[in-house]
């Protein structure tokens, strides 16, 4: 008897539980699609909120950078390779490398600015060249200014020198980079030994062949040679090359062809021709407008504005106050006191002034405002997501106290004993 009511009992426990799963198959059936497709769309509006993010931010930096066009023409300008080391350090050597490593990979053509070239051509001997000042100053004005006229779009110079002084080298830095050009410094470097035997070569080349460097002058250039630096910009990036050792052609194409070319300094570049009344006039004009702009939104006009003087119309956002028009118009007449590339034509301030101030509100104001529509919508999805959730949960566990109700009752029923 016993038996006959443990396998009625488990019977009806795996009767219960076959219900069960069926219960939730059924539910998950109903309800899965339903939650699939709300995911789904959850996932597309995050990720179109994540591309507005970073449109946004996009923006923003093309708001603030500098024009398209004159990035490109800085790309175009090509760079500068300065040498420095002492006499019979392998300059040359080094140079006709470069010129043949990058000949070779289409870089060219390059152009070798020589010292020993230019010393020649001006009749003085080395000596002199290095011991008689004005002389020496004659043959580096000579390089400098050869080598920036070599300096173009479509070449490549290399400066092949002694330039053993650091004031010289900072010339060169500072005019290369007014022309908007990447430059590095290659420093072929000797070691005592390798520079004692240097000075013996010399000894004998003057005994035997009358050479024109002699030993005083190249102990002296030894002496007074300032060797560049890593810590001072105007030889950075620097490459050391010491007599016999190969040369990392790859870091030098690297840094002069991969990094951006320093900004010229705003001092030093030339200022266009305007009238002296330019600032004045230009104040005058953007105030105008900004008087006009309050005016309009004074008597209720929250669309565009007719500017008179620009034969245009200003689209100003209408959350935009007078304090931030303001704030705007000072902004813009700091920017063109600032660069000097900005037209004098006063006709062309007022629409130069209203693009300025409401180019970037409106992008921003439109962006933001998609992705607060976005955000509602996801909000929105999410809790319909979580009452799905619950009302397949809240039905799941009705259906179960249910079924342990019936059980419990069936169960109840067995175990009364039958009167006879």
């Amino acid at each position: 008897m016993s038996e006959e009511t443990s396998d009625s009992d488990s019977q009806d426990i795996q009767e219960h539980n076959e219900t069960v799963r069926a219960l939730s198959a059924g539910l998950l059936q109903i309800y899965e699609p339903k939650l699939k497709e709300v995911k789904d769309n959850l996932k597309e509006l995050i990720n179109k909120q994540n591309d507005l993010q970073i449109a946004m931010t996009s923006e923003k930096n093309a708001f603030s950078s500098r024009p398209i066009q004159e990035v490109n023409e800085m790309r175009h300008i090509m760079p500068l390779i300065v040498i420095t080391g002492l006499p019979r350090s392998g300059k040359t050597t080094r140079a006709k490398e470069l010129e043949k490593y990058f000949t070779d990979n289409g870089k060219g053509p390059v152009h070798i600015v020589s010292e020993a070239d230019c010393i020649v051509r001006s009749g003085y001997g080395v000596k002199e060249s290095f011991t008689d000042v004005t002389k020496e100053k004659q043959i580096r004005a000579s390089l400098k200014s050869e080598a920036m006229k070599l300096l173009t779009k479509t070449s490549l110079v290399i400066l092949d020198g002694t330039n053993y002084i650091k004031g010289y080298r900072y010339e060169i830095f500072c005019t290369s980079k007014n022309a908007r050009t990447t430059q590095c410094t290659l420093h072929c470097a000797m070691t005592v030994e390798q520079r004692s035997s240097r000075r013996n070569e010399i000894t004998q080349n003057a005994t035997t062949s009358g050479s024109d460097l002699d030993v005083d002058t190249f102990d002296a250039l030894c002496q007074r040679y300032e060797e560049p630096q890593d810590s001072s910009r105007w030889d950075r990036p620097l490459f050391t090359v010491y007599g016999d050792e190969e040369l990392n052609l790859s870091q030098i194409n690297s840094a002069l062809y991969d990094q951006a070319p320093l900004p010229p300094n705003l001092a030093t570049q030339n200022m266009p021709l305007s009238a002296t009344n330019f600032l004045f006039e230009l104040d005058k004009t953007t105030q105008s407008i900004v008087d006009q702009i309050a005016a309009a939104r004074k008597i209720g006009l929250d669309g565009p504005v007719e500017i008179p003087q620009a034969g245009m119309r200003a689209e100003v956002p209408s959350n935009m106050s007078v304090a931030q028009l303001n704030r705007h118009r000072r902004q813009f007449l700091n920017y063109v006191k600032m660069h000097t590339n900005i037209s004098s034509d006063i006709s062309k301030i007022p629409a130069i002034f209203v693009l300025k101030t409401k180019a970037y509100k409106d992008k921003v104001s439109r962006i933001k405002m998609q992705m607060h529509q976005i955000h509602q919508r996801t909000k929105n999805l999410r809790t319909k997501a979580l009452e799905i959730q619950e009302l397949k949960v809240n039905q799941c566990a009705t259906k179960l106290q249910q079924l342990h109700y019936e059980e419990s009752l069936v169960a109840n029923s067995k175990r009364t004993p039958r009167k006879s």
